[in-house]
Formats: structure tokens, sequence, C-alpha cells
């Protein structure tokens, strides 16, 4: 007999993968990415999280995407959606050299790998940002990845050589960060921490 259990037949159904009408679909409060095919939602983030991402942007964008007190030359953005292949991601914050990205997009989303990217870490996103994420900027060739962590107060700073990432250092506390690709200027890190020098 060739009878099949339903497990069987579960097993042999290939699952659908998830596309950018899943995103569209998706409840307004939550970030929605699409990550292997398989569709990511999350929600909004919470307020340390919030805070060190805004107040990072702040440190990094005034220098860097706006030429005050830095050199200028990049397009740093909050939370873009990135369309790298297949894959939908919403990074915290990513930033483009004005060489890579001459023109800024009029869009929806962006196709054109960032140069650098940002993710805030939480309980609930850690693996994700850590793997899934991290995986795909290495694929796509994003040259430099932080991954900010409020729950420790640290930053690791990691950058892409050989199609791999090399982890350059764990800052912790108040260090002053002064890192590439933003390595001309120096802050505190604890300005990304509510109770910090920010």
């Amino acid at each position: 007999m060739n009878a099949m259990t339903a497990q069987d037949r579960s097993i042999q159904t290939p699952r659908r993968r998830a596309t950018y009408q899943d995103v569209l679909d998706a409840p307004p409060n939550k970030v929605a990415e699409v990550l292997a095919g398989t569709l990511y939602t999350q929600p909004r983030p919470a307020m340390r999280h919030a805070w060190a991402s805004s107040i990072l942007g702040m440190e990094v964008g005034s220098p860097f995407g706006r030429g005050r007190g830095g050199p200028g030359g990049w397009w740093i953005v909050f939370e873009p959606e990135l369309h790298l292949g297949e894959d939908i991601l919403v990074p915290d914050l990513a930033g483009w050299r004005r060489e890579t990205m001459p023109d800024y997009p009029d869009a929806a989303y962006c196709s054109v790998p960032p140069d650098w990217a940002c993710e805030v870490l939480s309980p609930s996103t850690r693996r994700i940002d850590r793997h899934e994420k991290a995986g795909i900027y290495a694929r796509e060739a994003v040259q430099h990845l932080w991954l900010v962590d409020p729950a420790a107060k640290t930053l690791e700073v990691l950058e892409l050589r050989d199609g791999h990432w090399v982890l350059l250092v764990t800052l912790a506390d108040d260090a002053p960060v002064s890192q590439p690709p933003f390595d001309a200027i120096t802050f505190p890190l604890d300005a990304l921490w509510p109770e910090g020098g920010g």
C-alpha cells in the first residue's frame, strides 16, 4: 500500500514563499520583513531601542549625512526598507556613500545595498539580526555592520572581509566611539542609553 499520512503530505507540500505583498498586507503596527522567503513581523521598537537608534542616527547623521562637524558625503536613513534580491529588510539605520548612491531614491524602498547597516538588538530580533540579516548583508557586500545592544550597553563593530564578518571591536558602557566607517568623529557610547551621557 502507498497510503500517505497527513504528516507525509505536509512534508512534501512546499511552503509558499513570502512576497512584497505579504509585507504590504502586514498590520501597520508591525515591522515586516521577508528573509529567505519567510515573512517576519515584529512589534515597533520599544522605547530603549528607539532611543538608541534615534541618538545614533543623530550622532552619525549630522556629521556624515549633513556635513555638520564632519566630512559629509553620506545618506544616513532611519528604518529604510531595502529590497535586496528576494529579501526585504528594514535595518534600524543604514548609510550609503554618495558615490554608491549619487541620487536619493524617490520610491517606497531602496534596492541599492547600503555601505553601512546598524541593527539595534532586542530579545525578539537578536537571532534574526545576528544570523539571517547579517548573512544577507554579507551576501550583498555591505561593508560595515554595527550591532547595538541597549540591554548589555554594548556596540559590536563588524567589517566584511572576503565575504565574512570580522569583529573589529566590542565597546561597552561609556567607551568613546570612533569606528569605521565613521572614525572621523568620536562620541560617547553612553549617549545611546537613556540614563547615560545623552
